[in-house]
C-alpha cells in the first residue's frame, strides 16, 4: 500500500497505536472516577506548555509534559482544599490554562505552527518524539499493570480500599502523573482540543458492551486502536486532519452502539 512507502506514515501508525492504547487505559479510570472533565482542563494547560516550548526553542512536548504535570497535581491540591466544591478545581485549572495560553500566544515565533497542536499532526512526529512517546507508553502501561488492583479498589470504594491497606494516596498520585504524561504526548497526535474526546469515546462504548472493568479496559483499547488506525488511513487518502477524523469515527461508533437495543448489547 502507498501509505507504507513513507517513513513518516509508518512512524505515525506506530505512535498512533501506542497512544490509542494509553489514552483509553487512563480514560477508563477517569470516567469511573467521575473525573473525565480533567482531560479538558489538562489539555488546555498542556497547550500553554507547548507554547512555552515554541517560544524558548525546545521540544513543545517537553513543555507540555512539565506544565501538564504541574496542573494535574494543582487540580488534586485544590480538590483537597475544596472538598465540597471539587468540580471548581477543574474549572480553575482550565481557566488558568486558557488564560496563560492566550497571553503566551502573542510571543510565538512566526515560523512556529501552533495549529498542529490544536488539531493534531501525527504525520509531523519526528524521531525524538517517537522515542519519547515509546518511553512514556512503557512507563504508563507498566504502572497501570502493577497498580491495577489498587486502582480498581480506589476507584469504586476509596474508603474501603484504605481500610483494606491500599495506599490510596500513592495510587491517586501515580494516576495523576500518568494522566498528565498521557495527555501531554497525545497533544501531538489528536490535538489539544480533542484529547478528552479520545479519552471518553472508546470508554463510553466499552461501558455499554461489557460487564466488567477489565473487559471495559480491553474493549476501550481495541476501539482506540481501530479509531486511530482507521483515522490515519482515511486522513492520508482523503487529505484530512487525522485528529478530527479519529474523533468523528469514535462519535459515529458510539452513536451506532446507542442505537442498538440494550438487551442485544448485554447478550453479546
Amino acid at each position: 500500500m502507498k501509505i507504507f512507502n513513507y517513513d513518516f506514515m509508518i512512524r505515525a501508525l506506530i505512535v498512533g497505536v501506542l497512544v490509542s492504547i494509553m489514552i483509553p487505559c487512563i480514560g477508563t479510570i477517569a470516567v469511573n472516577k467521575r473525573s473525565s472533565t480533567i482531560g479538558d482542563a489538562l489539555s488546555h494547560t498542556s497547550l500553554a506548555g507547548v507554547i512555552i516550548g515554541l517560544i524558548l526553542g525546545f521540544n513543545p512536548i517537553i513543555g507540555a509534559i512539565i506544565i501538564c504535570t504541574i496542573s494535574a497535581f494543582g487540580v488534586e491540591f485544590l480538590r483537597k482544599r475544596m472538598p465540597k466544591d471539587s468540580d471548581l478545581a477543574t474549572a480553575i485549572i482550565m481557566s488558568f490554562g486558557i488564560g496563560l495560553s492566550a497571553i503566551l500566544s502573542d510571543f510565538i515565533p512566526g515560523t512556529a505552527n501552533l495549529e498542529s497542536f490544536l488539531f493534531g499532526s501525527i504525520v509531523a512526529i519526528d524521531k525524538f518524539e517517537t522515542f519519547l512517546i515509546i518511553a512514556i507508553f512503557i512507563i504508563v502501561i507498566i504502572a497501570f499493570i502493577l497498580m491495577y488492583k489498587g486502582m480498581v479498589y480506589t476507584i469504586f470504594d476509596e474508603t474501603g480500599a484504605r481500610l483494606a491497606g491500599v495506599n490510596t494516596k500513592v495510587i491517586n498520585n501515580v494516576f495523576t502523573l500518568l494522566m498528565a504524561l498521557t495527555i501531554s504526548v497525545a497533544s501531538r497526535i489528536v490535538g489539544v482540543l480533542m484529547i478528552s474526546s479520545l479519552m471518553v469515546l472508546p470508554v463510553a462504548v466499552g461501558l455499554k458492551v461489557s460487564k466488567s472493568y477489565l473487559k471495559t479496559v480491553i474493549i476501550s483499547c481495541i476501539l482506540g486502536v481501530i479509531y486511530t488506525v482507521t483515522g490515519i488511513f482515511l486522513s492520508f487518502y482523503l487529505n484530512l486532519k487525522p485528529g478530527g477524523v479519529i474523533v468523528l469515527i469514535g462519535v459515529i461508533v458510539l452513536s451506532l452502539v446507542l442505537i442498538i437495543d440494550r438487551k442485544t448489547i448485554k447478550n453479546c
